[in-house]
């Protein structure tokens, strides 16, 4: 089964962030560390897939049917060693949370604010709620988060290139395991939180001044934002996830993205710009071929 085509930035806290003492059921969880960067995207997958079969179908995955959270909620979890982070985090285990039920509320109160109203009403017939039940759900859902915020975002298809803008290019690690349908096949950086920081507020300062306030500008104020909700000792991951599955071995290796994103970066410094050009127009080339993708079928 394939893994979703999705690529993840994660924060993982120390435990000591979840309360003192955290929960026996988190501290069990994180012991037993059973979820991997490799399956994370099968149990997403799984997880949704029985809110759709289920009788009646649940709204959100990882919920019950009076609404309630799954056990899973507090369980699913994925764990990192502190040593396999460049920089100074921890104290370890750091943990991620895959929040799984909250990020669909979240997702699903985006979709219904911005789809178009006819679609909107279709997609709540089909699912048998009312606007209001799904504004009482998803309230519930954001609302039980440990943190003013969910510890992972995600898309679809692509990554968002003012994310390189957090990793250094050195650190890249590749497997490319047996072939492209493996699950161990990764390609990742991972950060402490405090260069994340760091460089997100450098980047958008820079290209606030260069090029304004909107675009890359803007998704590096969420992000950057976005950081701030969490303990400075976590880490911080770019994950490719799915995508990777898309990606042949040899273009997977040669894959420049993170150093060219620091390289229009220096342009921007310099204010060179037909190399800002031709570096940008070459990611966009790169990143548009994978997301095209998505409409191949």
């Amino acid at each position: 089964m394939l893994r979703p085509i999705v690529a993840y930035l994660r924060v993982y806290e120390p435990l000591s962030a979840f309360g003192e003492p955290p929960s026996e059921q988190l501290e069990k969880a994180v012991e037993a560390a059973t979820l991997s960067r490799a399956t994370v995207g099968e149990r997403e997958q799984c997880m949704w897939l029985k809110s759709q079969v289920a009788v009646p179908v649940r709204l959100l995955p990882a919920e019950l049917a009076n609404g309630k959270p799954a056990p899973s909620t507090g369980t699913d979890v994925l764990v990192l060693d502190p040593e396999d982070v460049p920089g100074e985090v921890g104290p370890g285990p750091l943990v991620c949370p895959l929040e799984l039920r909250a990020r669909s509320a979240a997702a699903l109160v985006g979709f219904l604010g911005d789809a178009p109203p006819a679609l909107a009403a279709t997609v709540l017939d089909a699912s048998g709620v009312t606007p209001e039940k799904v504004r009482s759900r998803t309230t519930a859902a954001l609302g039980g988060l440990p943190k003013a915020a969910v510890h992972v975002l995600s898309t679809t298809w692509t990554v968002p290139l003012p994310w390189f803008a957090l990793v250094d290019p050195a650190e890249r690690r590749l497997n490319l395991g047996t072939g492209q349908d493996d699950p161990a096949r990764e390609l990742s950086w991972r950060v402490s939180m405090s260069d994340a920081l760091t460089r997100a507020a450098e980047a958008r300062e820079l290209v606030e001044n260069t090029l304004g306030d909107s675009g890359p500008a803007r998704i590096l104020e969420e992000t950057e934002r976005w950081l701030t909700n969490f303990d400075p000792r976590s880490a911080v991951e770019l994950d490719y996830g799915g995508l990777v599955q898309l990606i042949a071995d040899p273009i997977l290796e040669s894959d420049t993205s993170a150093e060219e994103v620091h390289s229009i970066l220096d342009a921007l410094r310099t204010g060179n710009v037909e190399q800002l050009a031709e570096l940008f127009n070459d990611l966009r080339e790169y990143w548009s071929e994978l997301a095209a993708r998505e409409h191949f079928n």
